[in-house]
């Protein structure tokens, strides 16, 4: 089938739009969930810290055994069952809002549930797309997935913003609950048979444990995996840095509304919409250097945002072009990366794989959440901010010297298991 026929594929169809409700609603929720603590909670720094661990941790637990769960099983009834959990563990906020109940207590065990049903739908995901287009289309496929989760990140962040602000975060947070409602009843639809994935022992814990294991050891062996796992978890860590004390620097510390952000955020999404685009322009480019040179420039690009002073022309200027520098190489190299291992992996070890990446990028973010969380309390959140810069820098030198620098094209077969 050629790649441009993605378009009249309507499983694909049905899946690309599945995805893109569903991340119009998590990219809300994204902003909202945040303000909700900073807004109505007075969260500090460290609380924010912790919320991002809420929401990290049990992903980070259960990530590996939940690859080797998704790899004796279909992947979409999975990602069905993923989406409507979601829908109603986010319910709760809007309710307990209304009744007077809401809590950091609260938002953290909505995020400890949202972590354990996100790590089941994305490993899924991943690990279904193969099948359901092919490996010679994979590149094509996540450049349209990304392309629309950037148009959705304009309109969400953009809208996201002013809805915290005219309906308060609770009740933005139920946006989200709705889109995964559709996303359920879109991903239902597919018709596209998966291959039998079913092995023996379904029920034995010590026989699951150790097939997880297996995908570590295949990750581990596998040097251009690994040199991915340990380029994901440098970005992980810096994105949990920066995540824990960005919003308070730019709301408190600068002084922005939430839905002037919004706008600024969704100023973003363009630019990874213009990444996704690019990605698939520059794929006759060395895939290795690529890869390397999408670090250096989201260091550089990251690197403007503490030069902020306050809420006025300058800052925002420097805020969105950090956007724009940053946004395409995090696109370009998240699809050219997800295309690689997609591409390299077997069926079969589909879930491990992304299992074990998924949790070194948990691991990163969670430990970077903590850091971020530290490091804003004792110095202030603009030396958070600077912090964050430094894990792209390792990240890019572990690339150049790992054989992902030699990587010219994308694989479009799996390779045989080491």
């Amino acid at each position: 089938m050629r790649i441009d026929s993605l378009w009249r594929d309507r499983d694909f169809l049905r899946f690309w739009s599945a995805a893109s409700v569903s991340i119009f609603g998590s990219l809300i929720t994204r902003t909202a969930l945040p303000f909700a603590a900073i807004l109505a909670l007075n969260a500090t720094p460290s609380q924010i810290g912790f919320l991002r661990l809420a929401e990290l941790l049990p992903g980070f637990i259960v990530g590996l055994a939940a690859g080797a769960w998704l790899d004796r099983r279909s992947r979409r009834p999975v990602m069905v069952a993923a989406d409507l959990g979601r829908a109603a563990v986010l319910a709760a906020v809007p309710v307990a809002a209304i009744t007077g109940h809401l809590t950091i207590a609260l938002l953290a065990l909505v995020a400890v549930l949202m972590s354990v049903l996100n790590v089941a739908f994305d490993v899924a995901s991943q690990s279904y797309l193969p099948v359901l287009v092919g490996r010679d289309r994979l590149v094509s496929a996540n450049c349209r997935l990304t392309a629309a989760s950037s148009v959705a990140e304009t309109a969400s962040f953009g809208l996201g913003g002013w809805l915290v602000q005219l309906l308060t975060a609770p009740f933005a947070i139920a946006i989200d609950a709705l889109s995964f409602l559709v996303s359920a009843v879109l991903l239902r639809g597919i018709r596209a048979p998966e291959p039998d994935l079913a092995q023996a022992g379904d029920s034995a814990t010590g026989n699951l444990f150790s097939e997880a294991a297996e995908g570590l050891r295949f990750v581990g062996r596998d040097p251009i995996l690994r040199a991915l796992a340990a380029a994901n978890a440098g970005l992980a860590l810096s994105f949990g840095i920066g995540m824990a004390a960005f919003l308070i620097f730019v709301n408190q510390d600068l002084g922005f509304d939430p839905g002037i952000l919004g706008i600024i955020f969704g100023l973003g999404g363009i630019s990874s919409l213009l990444g996704a685009m690019l990605a698939s322009r520059i794929a006759s480019l060395p895939l290795g250097p690529v890869l390397i040179a999408c670090f250096a420039l989201a260091a550089a690009g990251n690197a403007l945002v503490p030069l902020a002073t306050s809420a006025g022309i300058a800052s925002a200027a420097l805020l969105i072009a950090q956007q724009f520098i940053t946004d395409p190489a995090y696109t370009i190299f998240d699809i050219n990366q997800v295309s690689l291992r997609q591409g390299m992996v077997s069926d079969d070890l589909q879930g491990r794989v992304n299992a074990t990446i998924r949790v070194t990028d948990v691991g990163g973010q969670m430990v970077g959440a903590i850091l971020g969380g530290m490091i804003g309390d004792s110095f202030g959140a603009r030396a958070a901010l600077w912090a964050g810069i430094l894990p792209l820098g390792l990240a890019a030198l572990w690339l150049l010297l790992s054989p992902i620098r030699n990587v010219r094209t994308m694989p479009t077969f799996a390779v045989d298991q080491p």
